[in-house]
């Protein structure tokens, strides 16, 4: 059985995906941002399997590379990273909003921290084959404008969701190339649309679907193999944003992103 790091798993399809891992069998690493929330959510668990509590506040990225560190020490053996913790486009109207690092607060959590806990985690994952990587974007994807990719100009809350999760898209293709023949899988999915969720009913937006309608696609993709590389909808493999593939645009992605964690 597996050990897996679901990150936002307090609430949403973090929740409900940490539950079914559980019942399955797995260990499930829980993490949450308050952590009152995430001592519940682990007891609640305990009540059905084998779980363990991080919390840290992924809009801060020394909170992130500091999560990674502690799962990292305490669980060598970690298999499967679901990055599924994010921030939806806010409620309507509402302006830009900022990190704790001072990065537009949707690039930070949708994007930046994934890809800095993937970091941290990789030489673990790398040593525990076969492992994989499971990032949960969106279809919702709208090409990131390099020369401004903090939004600074026309900000809109559900545009930068969008560029976030184009980001997300573009490095699971490059890491996968990256990490081909480790036996290290990364595939990106769009779990369902509008699922019931606060960050959905945060929006505005009267939902579409429930966690349960999400759930498959991130559980096949963290328990079977279905190769790496991969864009899913659902559990069904698709083709993400066109321009996400780009190699071109892969390695502009790439130096903006070591740029931006790099301040």
């Amino acid at each position: 059985m597996s050990t897996v790091l679901i990150t936002g798993a307090t609430s949403g399809l973090g929740r409900y995906v940490a539950f079914e891992l559980v019942r399955a069998g797995h260990l499930v690493l829980a993490h949450g941002r308050d952590p009152g929330r995430t001592e519940r959510l682990v007891d609640e668990l305990r009540t059905e399997g084998a779980a363990e509590g991080f919390v840290a506040d992924l809009a801060s990225l020394a909170q992130v590379r500091e999560l990674g560190q502690r799962v990292a020490d305490a669980h060598p053996d970690l298999d499967v990273l679901v990055n599924n913790a994010g921030v939806g486009a806010g409620t309507p109207g509402s302006g830009r909003e900022l990190s704790t690092d001072g990065h537009e607060l949707r690039l930070a959590v949708n994007y930046l921290a994934p890809v800095a806990l993937t970091h941290a985690l990789l030489p673990v994952l790398r040593t525990h084959t076969p492992a994989r990587i499971v990032n949960v974007g969106s279809a919702g994807q709208e090409p990131l404008d390099f020369d401004d990719p903090e939004f600074t100009r026309g900000y809109q809350g559900f545009a930068a969701y969008c560029r976030a999760k184009f980001a997300l898209a573009a490095h699971t293709f490059a890491l996968a190339e990256e990490l081909a023949g480790t036996g290290v899988a990364v595939n990106v999915l769009h779990p369902a649309t509008f699922m019931d969720t606060a960050m959905v009913r945060e929006g505005g937006v009267a939902p579409w679907s429930t966690v349960a309608d999400g759930a498959p696609g991130v559980l096949a993709l963290a328990t079977r193999d279905l190769g790496t590389g991969g864009y899913f909808d659902g559990t069904n493999p698709a083709r993400a944003h066109e321009a996400t593939y780009d190699r071109e645009v892969q390695k502009r992605l790439s130096a903006v992103t070591d740029q931006l964690l790099a301040l």
